[in-house]
């Protein structure tokens, strides 16, 4: 057995056709070197989903976020438009803004460098004296920023292609979901002891609703969307009323009107990869967003949202809590089964395990990181390869 966890015939078996597959070594979840390989290679060469555009409505709103490429900033700057930042100043490196709020500038909190809301250096007082000082090339770092539906993203790699060239047919495929008419009521934050791919390939497979879910949320039978076109993926609950309250519950507000064909006729369960979920749902939508902080340990952040015309509701307030009551619950549930997962991963007497039939889309995530981590597919097996 080869001692580069990069050689690609150690993944032969995760390669091969669903019934016959492995899950990915135990490795991929705990080593450093992989997890490394993995923010390189994937997160600082993709699109990773910040937040909603709603959360910065005014000029001067920003939201500070923490990444797997450090803290930056998301503003609107005086003419309306989006902006993003690394979040660290140009003079020795102090984080500038934290949490949320509004700001006529920004101003360090070490030095009291004063930067505008088009990142440009405005004033750097006791700099006087310092030789070929120029604060025209001291303006902050910009980082790529796109949106689509309401939603921003962040690119790290100038040479990416766009945001909707990764997203593929995603954006018109759920277009009658009308996203941009959507606002975010509700935004939570974990800190969870797990590997983030755990997180995600939990989401996008119903075989753990059976056990960890029986209680709660109960049984849930879905099916996997074949052959999407883009980086993203999903899986489907097919369910005339919403899924998004407890069972026995009756969901208390109306579905979207516009939405067209199957997506009025259940819930996707919709992975954007690298690690965003988009649980989409004939009355609202909620968002996991996972950020990868160590090999043993992630950030997850969820946000919900509803058309804007239900959450001006006058009982509003009233009747989410139902949905939220659904979602804590379940939430806490998957991020339980996280925790447990990574304690027996760590284990040297983990060796890769089968896959259900009931577990494409954990199959699909593994073989979509291995495409990007490794530097050439493993060559399979005749009987494989069939």
């Amino acid at each position: 057995m080869s001692d580069d966890i990069f050689d690609p015939a150690l993944y032969a078996d995760v390669r091969r056709p669903l019934a016959e597959a492995r899950t990915l070594p135990r490795w991929c979840y705990v080593s450093e070197a992989f997890h490394q390989r993995e923010i390189d290679r994937i997160f600082m060469k993709t699109w990773n989903f910040i937040d909603r555009v709603d959360a910065i409505p005014n000029a001067g709103d920003y939201i500070a976020a923490d990444t797997f490429a450090g803290p930056i900033i998301v503003l609107r700057d005086r003419e309306g438009g989006l902006r993003a930042f690394a979040n660290t100043c140009r003079h020795r490196g102090s984080r500038l803004l934290v949490g949320s709020g509004n700001c006529r500038g920004i101003v360090c909190p070490y030095h009291s460098w004063t930067y505008g809301l088009d990142g440009k250096l405005l004033g750097a007082r006791g700099m006087e004296r310092t030789a070929g000082f120029d604060r025209r090339h001291y303006s902050l770092k910009p980082i790529r920023l796109e949106t689509w539906g309401g939603f921003m993203f962040v690119n790290f790699d100038a040479n990416a292609g766009s945001l909707l060239d990764h997203l593929g047919e995603l954006p018109r495929k759920f277009a009658s979901y009308k996203f941009d008419d959507m606002v975010c009521t509700r935004r939570s934050e974990y800190e969870i002891a797990c590997n983030w791919k755990l997180i995600i390939e939990n989401a996008h497979e119903d075989y753990h609703t059976q056990t960890v879910h029986r209680s709660s949320l109960g049984n849930q039978v879905t099916e996997p969307e074949e052959n999407p076109v883009g980086n993203w993926d999903a899986i489907f609950l097919p369910l005339e009323t919403s899924v998004a309250v407890l069972p026995g519950e009756t969901a208390p507000f109306p579905h979207i009107p516009a939405l067209e064909g199957r997506l009025a006729h259940g819930t996707y369960f919709t992975l954007l990869y690298p690690a965003t979920q988009f649980a989409c749902v004939q009355d609202c939508m909620w968002w996991l967003r996972v950020t990868p902080t160590a090999p043993s340990a992630c950030r997850l952040n969820v946000g919900f949202c509803f058309p804007k015309g239900t959450a001006a509701r006058p009982d509003f307030a009233e009747k989410v809590e139902a949905y939220y009551r659904r979602w804590d619950i379940g939430i806490a549930e998957d991020n339980s089964t996280g925790t447990l997962q990574q304690a027996g991963l760590h284990s040297p007497f983990y060796e890769p395990g089968p896959l259900s039939w009931k577990e494409p889309k954990v199959h699909s995530i593994a073989l979509w990181i291995l495409d990007r981590v490794l530097d050439e597919p493993a060559t399979l097996s005749p009987r494989a390869a069939e």
